[in-house]
């Protein structure tokens, strides 16, 4: 090896080395601040300049260590840009053999806002080093230069990230605690393609965009750096130099895992990947637990107001309180799922979730990721499975969110007929860009990937399939055919469901669609979307408008319960009664009901009872099970005192039982997407205002009678023609004294009578009580 020389222009440091060969250390003539007198290895005026000046699209290039000809002699210069440094001094950390250390040389500083560089003559391989800097308060610190390291990401990332068929791309995009090139820290990367610079910025470079600009990957518009020394819970974000109009902003980061607590807006660095899960039995058993012929009875929650710290003020339950709370809730009522409304990070409560920010992020307002990963185990650990709202139809306009993320419409389109939504004052996605489509199909992967999610509901799915949603003529555009369908985002779902399918079978996707659209809960080889369900919009629709009538003119309205079983087999039904329907001066599902006080909690037990017998699986938001008067509120906690009255314990205690009955029941769940699973027995008795129907499991035989009362007027002697005789049992009455009724039945059963009525060869003699729904089962052994 030749000499070992370090060369800068200031004073130079001779150590004395214990033992091993002497090394010749030699000083530059370069004065600082003068670029004119600077050795031919020293940074150009022009680098300085836009470092100083945060305006370097290529800092690699300049800082770190180049391998350079000092004087004829091979060897290396390392450089830095320290903006608060006084001083500084570069601390090799490995040896040059044959020499021995302490290695450590003091740096130019060739411009006063602090540009450093010193050059090793004679070193061999590229060196690893710290960085010692002092400044002008005498405080010190020392770092691992970052300009040191090479590339994280590799070409196959890049390119499968540029097609958009990275499908792990939360692995590689974002920030990532790991160990590089035998080094502890923080890899980040962002997609800006128009950017001019990207920095890292946060609490470890006093949120100075020109300490850390990151590496451009190519022509593919990705920006890379690997920070040493970042630790979980720093605070980061992206500070973006767009290439047009000066345009300079700070960006949470796009992939973030978790975020500050609104309203602040950085993203946090966090490793998801250490919490140990314990749900193994749940995930083993999940394809059979949900499929289609078993029962799936959903309960909608918004984390933020079920309940609340009344004790705090009305704050919010973390995670983990929420998780020990409802896990025993729900196995108490017979609930299979809860469907949390959107907790993907976003900024403003009253958005209740569906303006995301951080669609790889689960809001701090409850806790970290870590907390959260904790509920969905303690769920599964329950039996309760967890279906996530997400929402890739909009996003919000908020300055540190997607928007205008690098000086251009990246994620949104540009033209406002295709990239705003009116009514919600959000930007639409652009889902014909290859990026675009695999950021939000890695979303949806990551939450069924890293948090065991076990069903996406997605949010707003009409809006993304008409080009002229909630528009007037003039106000959108068609696509290349001259029709309203948006062709990229109907290709976008389609994929969607294909790739979560396909990499997490028995998970379940559903639709929140309320137009007539052919085939959504239908494989995509028959022409469908590929969604699991479809909530029935229709059904939910024509049966509130119907029970909102005072019941003497119902009659007139029959058709608006029995025409949803024209379609009910169409698709694979979802029955909602969410939160949608209680917000809004729509009113609470209880004071929707007309009538005295009496009639309102009967019209609500029989709606539920006539909810859960038909096809369909069910959905109810939280609150409707005790009757709530006021409509919801996402500020408040639900009004849990109620249950201090008898009446509203009996509708919680009748939704218990339903669930249970369901549950138990083939025939309520068995055969909910067919017509051999339903037939009608009485459905013309407008006059009466009664309909009366069976359900059926995949066991002919097997059979559960439902009979309802849509008047306060009770029916007695009331025949019901059956297919087959015995002792039919009641083993449900929404009008026992149990639930809050006046208990006016049956007497637990009836024998069936041999005698033909309305073409089947048996028929039932019963009593149906006022305002309520009857079960029978045929009583077997």
């Amino acid at each position: 090896m030749s000499d070992f020389v370090a060369s800068s222009s200031t004073s130079s440091v001779s150590p004395s080395p214990p033992s091993g060969p002497s090394l010749r250390v030699d000083s530059s003539q370069a004065a600082s601040g003068s670029g004119s007198s600077r050795p031919s290895w020293s940074i150009a005026e022009a680098d300085v300049q836009r470092l100083i000046h945060a305006d370097h699209d290529d800092p690699f290039a300049v800082l770190g260590p180049h391998e350079a000809h000092l004087d004829g002699v091979p060897g290396w210069v390392v450089r830095a840009f320290l903006p608060t440094a006084r001083e500084a001094t570069v601390v090799l950390t490995t040896s040059p053999a044959p020499y021995q250390g302490p290695f450590e040389f003091p740096m130019t500083r060739v411009h006063p806002d602090g540009v450093y560089e010193v050059a090793f003559a004679g070193l061999e391989g590229r060196p690893r080093y710290r960085i010692r800097a002092t400044d002008a308060e005498g405080r010190s610190w020392s770092q691992v230069d970052p300009y040191q390291f090479g590339r994280v990401l590799t070409d196959y990332d890049l390119y499968l990230l540029g097609e958009g068929t990275h499908y792990k791309n939360y692995e590689k995009m974002g920030a990532h605690i790991m160990e590089h090139e035998g080094v502890h820290g923080v890899h980040f990367a962002v997609w800006a393609p128009n950017a001019r610079r990207v920095s890292v910025v946060g609490d470890f470079n006093q949120w100075d965009g020109r300490r850390l600009p990151m590496r451009r990957c190519g022509p593919t518009g990705i920006w890379e750096i690997f920070v040493p020394g970042l630790v979980q819970g720093d605070l980061y974000k992206f500070e973006i130099q767009s290439q047009f109009h000066g345009y300079l902003v700070e960006k949470s980061d796009p992939y973030g895992f978790y975020a500050e607590v609104r309203p602040k807006t950085a993203s946090v660095v966090w490793d998801i990947t250490r919490f140990q899960w314990n749900d193994q039995d749940w995930m083993a058993q999940r394809s059979e637990i949900q499929g289609l012929d078993r029962p799936i009875s959903i309960y909608e929650l918004h984390l933020g107001s079920w309940k609340r710290k009344v004790e705090e003020g009305g704050g919010f339950l973390t995670y983990r309180e929420l998780a020990d709370q409802l896990a025993e809730y729900l196995k108490e009522m017979g609930f299979t799922h809860i469907e949390l409304m959107p907790i993907t990070e976003h900024p403003f409560d009253g958005s209740w979730g569906y303006q995301t920010v951080g669609y790889f992020a689960p809001t701090s307002r409850h806790g970290t990721p870590d907390d959260f990963a904790y509920f969905v185990d303690k769920m599964h650990q329950a039996g309760i499975g967890v279906i996530l709202d997400w929402v890739p139809a909009h996003f919000p306009r908020d300055l540190h969110g997607l928007g205008y993320f690098d000086g251009t419409h990246l994620y949104e389109h540009a033209d406002p007929r295709l990239g705003e939504h009116r009514d919600w004052n959000t930007k639409i996605f652009n889902f014909g860009r290859n990026e675009v489509r695999n950021f939000l199909l890695g979303s949806a992967l990551f939450w069924l990937e890293r948090y065991h999610i076990d069903g996406l509901r997605v949010d707003a799915v009409a809006s993304m399939l008409y080009l002229d949603y909630s528009r007037q003529p003039g106000e959108w555009l068609p696509n290349r055919f001259g029709g309203n369908e948006n062709l990229e985002a109907i290709d976008f779902l389609k994929r969607l469901n294909e790739l979560c399918h396909g990499h997490h079978p028995g998970i379940l996707t559903f639709a929140e669609e309320s137009t007539s659209w052919p085939g959504v809960s239908r494989p995509t080889y028959l022409g469908g979307l590929g969604f699991s369900l479809k909530w029935n919009m229709g059904w939910m629709n024509d049966t509130l408008s119907y029970f909102a009538k005072d019941p003497i003119h119902r009659k007139y309205h029959h058709g608006m319960l029995t025409f949803s079983l024209i379609y009910a087999f169409h698709e694979n039904f979802v029955l909602p009664l969410s939160h949608d329907e209680v917000v809004h001066g729509k009113g609470s599902i209880l004071d929707k009901m007309p009538g005295d006080l009496w009639q309102k909690f009967a019209n609500v037990r029989l709606l539920y009872a006539y909810m859960f017998a038909h096809p369909g699986k069910k959905l109810l938001f939280m609150g409707n099970e005790i009757a709530q008067w006021r409509e919801w509120s996402h500020a408040e906690s639900l009004d849990w005192h109620l249950l201090e009255w008898a009446s509203h314990r009996g509708v919680q205690t009748l939704v218990r039982d339903l669930n249970r009955l369901y549950r138990s029941l083939p025939a309520l769940h068995e055969v909910d997407f067919d017509w051999r699973g339903f037939e009608w027995l009485e459905l013309h008795d407008a006059d009466n205002s009664v309909l009366a129907f069976l359900r059926r499991g995949r066991d002919p035989d097997d059979i559960v009678v439902c009979v309802c009362n849509f008047t306060p007027v009770p029916r007695h002697h009331y025949r019901v023609g059956v297919p087959s005789g015995g002792f039919y049992e009641e083993i449900l009455n929404t009008d026992a004294a149990l639930y809050g009724g006046g208990n006016v039945g049956n007497a637990g059963g009836v024998e069936a009578e041999f005698g033909e009525h309305a073409g089947r060869p048996f028929h039932l003699t019963i009593t149906v009580p006022p305002l309520a729904t009857v079960y029978f089962r045929i009583r077997r052994g």
